[in-house]
């Protein structure tokens, strides 16, 4: 070899080694610029949620006595709350709830999607943003006003009736707030299922039902066989987000207990209980052990729901 092809060689080496460690150096740069827009997020992370988690799990596994002051108790808390005849209503209703308002409201949020995506809804756009507006209503100022609606003395529906000659319903009744508290809670979250299943919607390519159009098929049919199947990813999204959402039923609750204390109890759901008892009752530990067995029940049932969605899939 000669020494110009030595050279030559190791002008080569020189110019791979200068542009491996400039690339080298550019991705270090990358790496801690990304690091950089991270780290805020994970330390909001940690601390809002991580670090309440945990020591809302410490504080659990305690107890405070007039005698005795805080002493540990393990699992008692947590035995405590199997036992809790208020804890297990308040479950019931939110099992209710689940069973009963959710699909209802799932259903409508389908139907709305459905029609604003066949195209022969006049003013979609308008009607669109009419479904969504109750979302975007804050929770307190709903519950406050349909909890004018619902009054016994001055609210419109009563009033209504009594013009017609007709008794005025007690809304507010114990054995029918639960009841209202649904519609609210259907009417706040109707707008807001629809718009992720219409986005999903939109989002499926024209010829699949196009083609079934052109052999014939129908509005319905095209819909049951194309376009839930279609979108199922997005149903399921909603249903766990109302899942979670029906565990977490707190504003309707805490703001009608005022207008019909008789009614609702500081336990009517399992979330006001958990708030009763931290912030009314001053039972932090108790608290914090009836908030952890809510935050596993919700896991629990956002899972199974994911899971039977998959074998369902499977199967098919």
């Amino acid at each position: 070899m000669t020494s110009a092809t030595l050279a030559d060689v190791s002008a080569r080496g020189t110019a791979h080694y200068r542009s491996k460690r400039t690339i080298t150096a550019g991705k270090r740069k990358q790496h801690l610029a990304a690091y950089l827009f991270v780290i805020p997020f994970f330390a909001v992370f940690i601390a809002m949620l991580i670090v309440p988690l945990a020591y809302s799990g410490y504080l659990s596994f305690f107890a405070t006595r007039i005698v005795g002051g805080v002493s540990f108790v393990g699992f008692d808390n947590y035995t405590k709350a199997f036992r809790d005849p208020a804890f297990f209503a308040g479950l019931s209703r939110v099992a209710l709830v689940l069973g009963v308002q959710v699909p209802i409201m799932l259903g409508l949020a389908l139907f709305f999607a459905l029609a604003l995506d066949s195209g022969r809804v006049r003013g979609s756009k308008a009607l669109r943003l009419l479904i969504f507006v109750p979302h975007a209503v804050p929770g307190v100022v709903a519950t406050l006003m349909w909890g004018y609606l619902y009054g016994q003395d001055f609210g419109p529906i009563a009033q209504f009736f009594r013009t017609i000659g007709l008794p005025a319903p007690n809304l507010l009744a114990e054995g029918t707030v639960l009841g209202s508290i649904m519609n609210i809670v259907t009417w706040e979250f109707v707008g807001y299922n629809m718009i992720i299943m219409y986005s999903a919607l939109r989002a499926i390519p024209t010829e699949m039902y196009e083609a079934a159009e052109i052999d014939g098929a129908g509005q319905w049919r095209v819909a049951w066989s194309i376009k839930i199947p279609a979108i199922r990813p997005a149903i399921l999204l909603t249903v766990i987000f109302s899942v979670i959402g029906s565990f977490q039923l707190f504003n309707e609750p805490s703001l009608l207990h005022n207008i019909a204390p008789n009614a609702i109890n500081d336990a009517f759901t399992p979330n006001y209980y958990a708030f009763n008892l931290a912030f009314i009752s001053l039972n932090i530990n108790y608290a914090s052990a009836i908030a952890f067995l809510l935050g596993i029940t919700i896991m629990i049932l956002s899972y199974v729901v994911q899971l039977s969605t998959q074998k369902r899939e499977v199967g098919r």
